[in-house]
């Protein structure tokens, strides 16, 4: 099972974001690879580190991770924090260590720092059906990509490490820090042969087809990742990755609230006074219910698993079926002789019983 982010970096799931930032600094000094060179066991800490910083250091990400924990993040296309590499990790270290340490670790001589494409969004609205069952969606995405034939050669300026080390002097002594190069942005190669069509980095634009298997369970609004279906980056740099975010299609019937479907049923007087069977819908099917003969207006039926699966693997919410009873708003001569002759019948009288709820105590029982 895989470890909690929180007890990776030592901290309560009430820390705040300076405590957060504080832990990772301890535990990516204390596992650094240049520190322990060789040390398999620390170079896998150092990577728990920085994964587990990636989700909690993200306002977004860590709402997501405290609501759904690790399944927030997983799925077969490689979603969210999961799969660091060791260039995405360096590239944290400029906000997490200052200018002063560079991509790679300035003082830890991080070496070469590899580029990274640019990441591409798309947006992908689900039905209501595809978000509790679970889809697989193709979506034609335009990437960058290297242009058949470029070639690329090492930096002369900075020698292919993507930057250059500046020395100043100050009343403290002289401060070494990093900046990225500007003769190849930061890649570490130059162009060396353009071929025709490309753009001044080598780079053409390819539409391609990418499949995205999208978890039963996901929300309005969640973001997810698949890795290295962004831009690719010239010479040997990473490819960006491909930002999806979710939009739910409105359903005309049913409503979602956690994890838990809503409905209203609309039944007429008389099957709420002689009772009747309601072929009710709900996703990928329909199901048979029965209501009692006096059924009142406002009683909530809940059925069991028929709700939306949780993303985390535990459990399925409810569907909540409210029944209202459509009171008649036009009545013919007999009708209405009919309940006027019955309006002081003691059976026309409200008589609640003890074990009927209130309106209060039936929203309570909603949210339990």
């Amino acid at each position: 099972m895989k470890e909690d982010y929180y007890d990776i970096l030592g901290v309560s799931k009430s820390a705040s974001a300076a405590e957060i930032k504080k832990a990772y600094r301890k535990k990516a000094i204390a596992y650094h690879p240049d520190k322990n060179p060789g040390d398999k066991e620390a170079e896998q800490k150092f990577k728990q580190a920085a994964e587990a910083y990636e989700i909690l250091g993200d306002e977004q990400k860590r709402a997501q991770y405290d609501r759904f924990g690790h399944a927030a993040f997983e799925g077969n296309q490689g979603f969210g924090g999961g799969g660091m590499n060791m260039d995405d990790i360096f590239s944290q270290f400029g906000d997490i260590f200052g200018s002063a340490f560079g991509g790679g670790f300035g003082g830890f001589g991080g070496g070469q720092r590899r580029a990274k494409g640019t990441n591409l969004r798309v947006r992908v609205t689900l039905t209501l059906e595809e978000l509790v069952l679970g889809v697989e969606k193709k979506i034609k995405v335009k990437r960058k990509k290297q242009a058949p034939g470029v070639s690329y050669e090492t930096c002369r300026t900075c020698q292919g490490s993507g930057q250059v080390m500046r020395v100043t002097n100050t009343i403290l002594g002289r401060m070494q820090s990093a900046t990225t190069c500007s003769s190849c942005n930061g890649a570490g190669q130059t162009l060396r042969h353009r071929p025709s069509g490309a753009d001044a980095y080598g780079m053409i634009s390819q539409e391609e087809t990418v499949s995205i298997k999208i978890p039963a369970g996901v929300e309005d609004g969640m973001q997810l990742k698949v890795s290295g279906k962004g831009n690719e980056a010239p010479g040997q740099g990473l490819s960006g990755d491909l930002i999806v975010q979710i939009s739910v299609k409105e359903h005309s019937q049913l409503k979602r609230e956690g994890n838990n479907l809503h409905l209203d049923l609309y039944i007429s007087l008389s099957d709420a006074v002689l009772g009747t069977y309601k072929e009710i819908e709900t996703v990928g099917s329909s199901v048979r219910i029965k209501l009692e003969p006096g059924i009142q207006s406002g009683k909530i039926l809940r059925l069991k698993g028929k709700g939306v699966p949780s993303l985390s693997g535990y459990g399925t919410g409810d569907l909540l079926v409210h029944v209202n009873v459509w009171t008649p708003e036009q009545l013919t001569k007999e009708q209405r002789k009919f309940f006027e002759q019955n309006a002081s019948h003691d059976n026309f009288e409200p008589n609640p019983k003890s074990g009927d709820k209130s309106f209060f105590d039936r929203v309570k029982d909603m949210f339990s």
